[in-house]
């Protein structure tokens, strides 16, 4: 049988080590794979190429089955954009899937029964990168969330826990504060799962869902959401598990995937042998289940399980009393392949279950009535709200009128309230009289009125109704 081509990237730091550790291990498994070497990160931002890749780099990859990437290090200061986020958006890559268990009693943890998987949006939120400073002392960052990515992620975690025998779905959002935002995540996740009747389903807000997940994750099975909490939420699943340094991660798009370990470069430990290659093993091994070889996965797998049960650990899982001898990188990847065809005698050995679906379905457009009835205008003003509100109370544009000035969201005109502290970004909102529409046209008076008086415009946004609803926050929001 023909080789699988693997696109294969050592990396940064401890990159190069435990990649070498990874491959070692695969190369003795006898998975069935063909290593096409590819250079990206550090060395290559400092070529000239802000994104860490070279642009002849991306046909190498795209004609490969996988990427397996060692962690990169982005050099400090401005000009250089994350390779990772880059990779995952521009290959499509929209579901991050890291699972994070328990290994006790061979690596220490409060949660000997956790055993939790977080399903991350990997192309949207806040991880977009839109970013502005739009004054001296302001800057913003856009958070985009689409239906089509919504529903794509929260498919997928429901097709994941389908095919792997999970019980549950979790989704966390922040919901109760970003009502259009993460409302719409969880309201395509309330409709999706209903589609899954035999899967149980669950939303919870996201800061009592983290403290769930830090207190009790055995409570949790599948976890899917948003690109910003995901990540954050699974490097601490993963530390309370045993440590980072264990979980793996893959990145799935509907023509292709990256497989890396979810930890950071390490430069500091770069060049020791002591590096734990388990993340990066681990991500190799859900890249093998996804290629159509779940058995050469299994056997890597339960052979790093023996081993952990031996007591051969690296120095960041060693504990006295429990591990037996402390090892190098180097060291603990010849123990695995020495232990290969052995099985696990204490935890639960592996069974893998193949690609989880990741074919889209039609997405429907939704069919509300857009009608456009007023802007919000963001001005750059240094001062206090007496100052400019003058200029711009008589601007009247066609059915356009001042409705209200907020400062970081709050009202401060009309009924603001003198404690109410504010920085030099004010936000202008005019609206219809009666809800009636307006034209671009109009809008554009308004702007150049706001020119006219000497206010100095960040920008603006365009306020639109669905089917009669505000589809922009309110007062307060």
């Amino acid at each position: 049988m023909a080789k699988i081509p693997i696109a294969v990237a050592e990396g940064d730091g401890i990159g190069p080590e435990i990649m070498k550790a990874t491959l070692h291990v695969l190369q003795a498994s006898g998975a069935n794979i063909e290593i096409h070497p590819v250079e990206i990160g550090e060395k290559v931002y400092m070529k000239g190429f802000p994104t860490g890749m070279d642009p002849k780099t991306w046909d190498l990859i795209r004609h490969t089955k996988a990427f397996l990437k060692a962690p990169i290090t982005t050099p400090q200061g401005g000009g250089f954009k994350s390779l990772n986020v880059t990779i995952r958006t521009t290959l499509g890559l929209y579901a991050n899937v890291r699972p994070c268990a328990s290994y006790y009693p061979f690596v220490a943890t409060k949660h000997p029964e956790m055993d939790v998987v977080i399903v991350r949006e990997n192309e949207e939120d806040l991880y977009a990168g839109i970013e502005y400073r739009q004054t001296p002392e302001v800057a913003c960052s856009l958070k985009i969330i689409s239906r089509q990515g919504s529903e794509k992620i929260v498919r997928y975690a429901f097709e994941y826990a389908k095919k792997h025998g999970r019980k549950k779905v979790t989704c966390f959002t922040k919901d109760n504060i970003m009502k259009f935002s993460d409302g719409l995540f969880h309201k395509v996740f309330d409709e999706i799962s209903q589609q899954y009747p035999d899967i149980l389903n669950e939303h919870w807000i996201v800061d009592i869902g983290a403290a769930k997940l830090a207190d009790t994750p055995e409570i949790f099975d599948v976890i899917v959401m948003p690109n910003l909490y995901g990540d954050i939420l699974s490097d601490v699943a993963a530390q309370i598990a045993g440590s980072v340094g264990l979980a793996g991660s893959a990145n799935i798009g509907e023509k292709g995937a990256m497989f890396e370990a979810i930890h950071g470069s390490a430069p500091r430990r770069a060049g020791q042998n002591v590096a734990n290659p388990s993340g990066l093993l681990l991500a190799a091994v859900q890249m093998l289940d996804h290629i159509g070889q779940p058995e050469a996965a299994a056997r890597i797998y339960n052979a790093w399980s023996y081993t952990l049960e031996q007591g051969i650990h690296t120095y960041d899982i060693f504990k006295e009393g429990t591990s037996k001898q402390k090892v190098g990188t180097r060291e603990f990847a010849d123990a695995i392949v020495k232990n290969l065809g052995k099985m696990p005698e204490t935890l639960k050995p592996a069974v893998f279950h193949g690609a989880t679906s990741t074919s889209s379905r039609p997405h429907p457009h939704d069919t509300s009535r857009r009608e456009l009835i007023g802007i919000d205008v963001f001005i750059y003003h240094r001062g206090v709200l007496e100052e400019f509100l003058p200029k711009i109370s008589h601007i009247n544009i066609s059915q356009l009128r001042l409705k209200m000035v907020t400062n970081r969201g709050v009202r401060v005109w009309p009924q603001g309230q003198p404690e109410t502290s504010c920085i030099e970004q004010w936000r202008c909102r005019f609206l219809t009289e009666s809800g009636r529409a307006a034209t671009q046209g109009d809008l554009i008076q308004i702007l150049h009125a706001f020119d006219h008086v000497g206010l100095d415009i960040i920008k603006s946004e365009n306020l639109y109704t669905f089917d009669g609803k505000p589809g922009y926050s309110s007062s307060e929001g």
